[in-house]
């Protein structure tokens, strides 16, 4: 690019805002693995996100920084385009004796969900979330939730999430509608500059 060309000029004027805006999907959550690896859409909407940094995650279902929270850990599975996180849920989460409470479910397939919209470089918040509970969700067994990509519309993501056991017998199921949003305007005081 030649020096002075107004896209030059404008990257140079909002370097600072483009680097933060660049890095927030990978400060979301502790994933380990490269986006320039994933599947690119091929009409993004939305806010780029791969430079922002979040001062620190005290989400309640994935937030390191959150010594109450559950500090799910999710990967991405590339052969099979989801993403997967195993777990076991503590006595805490207990709802009926033995099982999980209807909230932590809808909790755990709430974040599942949300981290599909790091295929789409996108920062993107729930609309809606419906949850199918197929059978009780046992406490302190064996289990993991998976979720991908149903449907995107403009800056509509739609997604799916499922828990399973160890059988591999879907416990519940959900889907979600998540609305891609520019992460600087609505938590900007929460990012590093």
């Amino acid at each position: 690019m030649k020096r002075g060309h107004p896209c030059s000029v404008w990257i140079a004027k909002h370097a600072g805002f483009v680097a933060i805006v660049l890095t927030l999907v990978l400060a979301l959550s502790d994933l380990r693995l490269e986006f320039s690896d994933m599947p690119k859409s091929s009409s993004r909407r939305g806010y780029d996100t791969s430079e922002i940094r979040w001062q620190k995650n005290y989400c309640f279902a994935c937030g390191k920084n959150n010594a109450e929270g559950m500090r799910l850990k999710f990967s991405y599975d590339e052969e099979r385009d989801c993403f997967v996180c195993r777990f076991r849920l503590a006595k805490r989460y207990t709802g009926p004796p033995g099982h999980a409470h209807g909230g932590i479910i809808a909790t755990i397939l709430d974040e599942a969900m949300g981290k599909v919209n790091r295929l789409r470089h996108v920062v993107a918040v729930t609309s809606q979330i419906t949850v199918d509970y197929l059978k009780p969700v046992p406490l302190s067994k064996p289990l993991w939730v998976e979720s991908r990509e149903v449907k995107v519309q403009g800056r509509k993501h739609i997604n799916m999430g499922e828990i399973l056991n160890h059988k591999r017998e879907v416990l519940a199921r959900g889907e979600g509608l998540f609305v891609a949003i520019d992460p600087h305007r609505m938590f900007g005081k929460f990012v590093e500059r």
